[in-house]
């Protein structure tokens, strides 16, 4: 199922417009018998504003390369997000290192209460009501990492009901809602 979502989504990749952001440029330096060799490391979040959204770093000795070679694995590393209207179905927890991020669902018109890195993955995957909050370490770049593998959790109504075995109708409670007026 998941390798099927990474096939659909390359496909899309190569026909739809992307939001491409930069989270963050880092200059490192390799200490070598000359001296110090600078190179950068760029951090980019790539979505669709439907659902599809990618996060991956890139390195390289300029800072043009380096966004570059990010954006690219980035497009490659794509996950399908599942949307309930303009949010997300449930709350969701995810972590990474020292980093922890709650993403909760949220009413439509709140738009986007969250800060940094988490904010820019939420424009760039389509959401435009949820509250979101980084506990633990600020580190932008785990804050990220965070933030996509909460994201990455959510399941659809219609996968919930398949691994429990019951239909869709059983599960949202539709028929069991109208059956009680």
């Amino acid at each position: 199922m998941a390798e099927e979502n990474r096939k659909r989504i390359r496909q899309e990749a190569a026909t739809e417009d992307f939001v491409e952001k930069v989270l963050q440029v880092r200059r490192v330096a390799k200490v070598i018998t000359g001296g110090r060799r600078f190179a950068f490391s760029a951090l980019v979040v790539v979505g669709d504003r439907a659902g599809n959204v990618g996060l991956a770093m890139g390195k390289s000795r300029d800072v043009a390369s380096a966004i570059a070679k990010a954006i690219k694995k980035a497009k490659n590393r794509m996950v399908a997000i599942p949307l309930y209207k303009t949010t997300i179905p449930y709350t969701v927890e995810g972590k990474h290192c020292a980093s922890k991020v709650l993403i909760r669902s949220a009413s439509k018109g709140t738009g986007v209460i969250a800060g940094g890195a988490v904010r820019a993955i939420m424009e760039a995957a389509g959401i435009q009501d949820v509250l979101a909050k980084s506990l633990g370490s600020g580190n932008q770049q785990n804050v990220a990492y965070a933030a996509l593998a909460a994201l990455s959790k959510l399941k659809s109504a219609r996968e919930i009901a398949h691994i429990r075995g019951k239909s869709l109708d059983e599960i949202i409670g539709v028929k069991s809602h109208v059956a009680a007026q």
